[in-house]
């Protein structure tokens, strides 16, 4: 059984854009990271010795 595109939540239909759906929703994807859209939240990092 395959999920649901995580991106417009159609059932996949190409195996190889796989978890998505098509190259489209890949691409969006992409973007999204690109993009700063997805985040890890952490502590802010500290700066390396020597930069200002």
């Amino acid at each position: 059984m395959m999920s649901d595109c995580p991106i417009c939540r159609r059932a996949p239909a190409d195996p190889k854009y796989r978890p998505f759906c098509s190259r489209r929703c890949a691409d969006v994807d992409l973007q999204r990271w690109l993009g700063g859209v997805y985040a890890i939240p952490g502590e802010p990092a500290e700066e390396a010795p020597g930069e200002d």
